[in-house]
């Protein structure tokens, strides 16, 4: 008997998915645990498993456009069984009505050319100017509109031309505008993208966010990585040591590791740190679990793995689930401060700036320093300035000075 295959939730935010590639086609034979497309979801692109057995009847979608979650996207039957009755009774929709194209995105040129600037004489029949002054001007090319009469009534006479200066000599050669082209390029919006903008923008104009920046003396921590890196199999990044600083400090400040869930505040006993990660389409937060527990060659390992499967669009929704506190770093693009967004269902986020050299003064003398701004953003429903003032401190502290962090 025929059989529609609908689209499955393959991540807790998804809503709709887009066929990236059909792995089968019309007529192909399938089985319970075939790889029967390719989906773009919200967050990755991953491979979606059929659970039906038979042959390929019907392909609904076509690659490249959306379905939402649930929609019919396929039908596996018997070989010429008849299937319109059962697709009639099938109210889902694709979400999209978009032709596929050979490239997802639909150029659009719109092309105006400039029209030439004219320029008009003025009317000297309206200006009050005596016949001989209109002739004067006329044959030095002056224009008496920008000539004070000093007859009757402001009339223009002939002294008036005479004391005219040459500021008031009309123009007449206009050079024409350079002709130009006005385009513009328009893309689909991706899963992630939409994702993106609907969770965020939901964040923002519903947490009431407010910001504290402390700057950080990175000496040691430098020092320290550089002794580190000699003797560690894996190199430490700056942001490795930054993911332990926040895991330790959140263990002795357990307000900061909380979420809002409308009647009631959550205060999470484990340590769950999102590490936000820019990809071509946006912007992915895998989750190192447990970081307090956790030394900074494995934080690094795991990081560097994201990143790696971030990239190929390989993360699996248990790879970004379950975060409790976020770090986002824009150091390495050389940003000296930035405020971001709370990432829900966290109560804070900490913008991570990059370190840089600077004058400052230390055990009272004046010496070229290494520092380092961070910004925590905070949701005011749960946390108080003072909590996140002190919770910045404790990150200060271990920072400044990293052996803390390693015992």
């Amino acid at each position: 008997m025929a059989e529609i295959i609908t689209l499955p939730k393959m991540s807790d935010t998804m809503t709709e998915g887009v066929i990236v590639r059909w792995n089968v086609k019309v007529g192909d034979t399938v089985k319970s645990g075939d790889i029967l497309a390719e989906v773009e979801t919200d967050k990755a692109t991953m491979d979606m498993e059929v659970y039906a057995k038979g042959t390929v009847l019907h392909l609904i979608i076509e690659q490249g456009n959306a379905v939402p979650v649930d929609g019919a996207i396929a039908v596996v039957g018997a070989p010429g069984e008849d299937f319109q009755a059962l697709l009639a009774n099938k109210t889902s929709t694709p979400a999209a009505t978009s032709t596929p194209d050979a490239t997802p995105a639909s150029a659009v040129n719109n092309v105006s050319a400039a029209a030439p600037v004219s320029v008009s004489a003025a009317n000297d029949e309206r200006l009050k100017a005596s016949p001989l002054a209109k002739k004067i001007a006329e044959d030095k090319g002056i224009n008496l509109s920008n000539v004070v009469g000093s007859g009757e009534n402001g009339r223009i006479v002939k002294k008036d031309l005479e004391n005219a200066s040459s500021a008031s000599v009309a123009t007449t050669k206009v050079s024409a505008a350079p002709i130009g082209q006005e385009s513009f390029t328009e893309v689909n919006v991706s899963q992630m993208r939409k994702t993106i903008a609907a969770r965020l923008s939901e964040s923002k104009f519903t947490a009431p966010h407010f910001y504290l920046t402390v700057e950080i003396n990175m000496d040691k921590a430098v020092a320290a990585r550089e002794q580190m890196n000699q003797v560690s199999e894996v190199k430490i990044s700056m942001n490795d040591l930054v993911v332990k600083a926040c895991a330790v400090a959140l263990r002795k400040h357990p307000n900061i590791n909380s979420s809002w869930l409308g009647t009631k505040i959550r205060y999470n006993n484990h340590i769950h740190i999102g590490v936000a990660m820019a990809v071509e389409d946006g912007l992915l937060v895998p989750v190192v679990c447990f970081a307090d527990q956790k030394g900074l060659n494995q934080i690094s390992s795991e990081i560097k793995t994201y990143g790696k499967k971030a990239k190929e669009k390989k993360l699996q929704p248990q790879d970004w689930a379950g975060n409790t506190f976020t770090i986002s770093n824009l150091g390495m693009f050389g940003i000296d401060e930035f405020t971001a967004i709370i990432n829900p269902p966290d109560a804070c986020i900490l913008a991570v700036g990059t370190v840089k050299e600077g004058v400052g003064v230390v055990n009272g003398e004046i010496k070229i320093v290494k520092t380092m701004k961070v910004t925590l953003s905070c949701d005011h429903r749960v946390v108080d300035g003072t909590m996140g003032a002190d919770f910045l401190k404790t990150v200060r502290e271990y920072l400044e000075e990293p052996v803390k962090l390693l015992v």
